[in-house]
């Protein structure tokens, strides 16, 4: 691709255009330099207090006289321009955006954005969970195989910024939310040469009108995919399969512990498996290809299925075996997300921060056959937390509550285990700790966001260490533990 797309284009060029950036987060930031690189007018609304941005970008906005609203926005800032640019946290559903697609401003995204301007090869991954693991796996990968990849989007860096640097990537991997699909996807976003759906499980429900409208949102990562590109979705997944309406029109193929005839990535064990169909087939030699986990980091149920995702997208990308494998030999574990953090006294401590939501913590338990203290809560989501209800009775013997979703949780969970509620995680570590066991284990998944208490699931989790580790010098736990570095 390059900047003259032949996609219908409704605001390129950007020279004199302008340019409102709603939402000044990572994303925001980038948008708003990349804007001004391209010859825009640039405005900037934020929602928070003007000391909560950075200082170095608040500097750049001076010496560029760039006006910029703080603490709310107005209406004259996105009535008044001519293309208003939203940030994935800021929900379509606000007024100021309603008021400027009344008056035919257009409202774009990231993606549609970056569809324009992007001209290295991306490959993109989506899903309720696993997202981070399978981006980072394949930057990895593609990183051996190829020399340098950006890695970006939704995780560390934004596209927008690789957009207005060289480009000088082989290929760029893409964390993709559903909110970034939802303000940039579809038909005009970019046109991934291979795109991964990796799971649905109720998310983000209290931004969303109904599960199905956030499923359909994931299912617009394939809309602008070409019969030349590749699809890649978990035959696994009931909520996937049964939208077999929205299967894209690319080159289909599937990971999974159950693919019967579909092409793609089957596991079994801790083996995958690339197959052909009796009416598809993989390009190439890859028919018949062995990947073993065994000896690699990524032996636990949900990493079967994220390492499978990542073998797939990696050969369709133009990986060689050997690369491949030598990505999966050398890959760590993300931190926060069943990360082991101490075993003291015959009970393991597992940080799963990174557990936002039910779907999550769904695979946390049941991928555990110890008994379960579970230290839950924090800002509901939306979630239905039923869900849960089979394997809270069979696996957690006591609940430990914290944060705003105390109150819905108990009501939940009260009538499968014991239930009570802390303050704070602190204290939740603590009662934790006395409840415990040997052969327990203290699950943190909270299946909530962090927000209400901490500044992301990362804090969460390094807080749920700290206490963790303080536990070795209590009189209770002698030194006679293990302690995971």
């Amino acid at each position: 691709m390059t900047e003259k797309s032949t996609k219908a284009d409704s605001f390129t060029p950007l020279q004199g255009k302008n340019v409102l950036v709603a939402g000044l987060g990572k994303t925001g930031q980038a948008a708003a330099r990349f804007f001004l690189q391209h010859g825009a007018r640039v405005s900037l609304s934020d929602a928070s207090p003007q000391n909560s941005l950075p200082p170095d970008f608040l500097d750049w906005v001076s010496d560029n006289r760039i006006s910029c609203e703080t603490g709310g926005h107005s209406s004259r800032f996105f009535t008044g321009a001519d293309l208003v640019f939203v940030s994935p946290g800021i929900p379509l559903s606000l007024g100021v955006i309603a008021a400027a697609r009344e008056r035919n401003i257009p409202v774009t995204g990231e993606l549609a954005v970056a569809a324009r301007f992007i001209k290295t090869p991306v490959i993109a991954v989506t899903g309720t969970n696993g997202k981070t693991t399978v981006a980072t796996l394949l930057g990895e990968i593609l990183q051996a195989a190829m020399g340098k990849v950006f890695v970006g989007g939704n995780i560390g860096t934004p596209l927008l910024e690789y957009c207005a640097g060289p480009q000088d990537a082989a290929a760029v991997v893409a964390e993709v939310s559903s909110f970034q699909l939802d303000t940039g996807g579809g038909t005009e976003g970019i046109p991934f040469k291979t795109a991964i759906l990796l799971n649905i499980s109720p998310d983000h429900l209290e931004r969303y009108t109904s599960f199905a409208s956030y499923a359909e949102s994931k299912f617009t990562i394939f809309a602008a995919q070409g019969p030349d590109d590749f699809a890649i979705l978990n035959g696994d997944d009931a909520e996937i399969l049964s939208r077999r309406n929205l299967w894209p029109q690319c080159r289909t193929f599937f990971f999974g512990h159950q693919l019967a005839d579909r092409a793609g990535a089957s596991i079994v064990g801790d083996v995958v498996h690339l197959q052909n169909s009796s009416d598809a087939a993989l390009p190439g030699p890859m028919h018949g290809e062995i990947y073993e986990l065994g000896a690699t980091a990524l032996t636990s149920g949900p990493n079967r299925q994220n390492a499978a995702a990542a073998v797939l997208g990696a050969r369709l990308m133009g990986c060689s075996a050997a690369d491949v494998r030598l990505g999966l030999a050398s890959f760590k574990p993300l931190e926060h997300r069943m990360t082991l953090v101490a075993q003291i006294n015959g009970v393991s401590y597992i940080d799963d921060s990174k557990a936002t939501n039910v779907g999550a913590v769904y695979s946390a338990l049941e991928n555990l056959a110890q008994p379960v203290i579970l230290i839950a809560g924090g800002r509901d989501k939306g979630g239905d937390y039923t869900v849960l209800n089979e394997l809270v009775q069979q696996k957690v013997r006591h609940m430990i509550l914290i944060g705003e979703a105390q109150e819905a949780m108990t009501r939940a969970f009260l009538a499968f285990t014991d239930v009570e509620r802390c303050p704070t995680l602190e204290d939740a570590v603590r009662r934790a700790a006395h409840l415990a066991v040997p052969g327990d284990a203290v699950l943190l998944s909270p299946a909530c966001a962090s927000f209400d208490m901490f500044a992301s699931y990362a804090e969460r989790g390094d807080v749920f260490r700290k206490v963790v580790m303080a536990l070795r010098n209590t009189p209770a736990n002698p030194a006679a533990e293990t302690v995971i570095q």
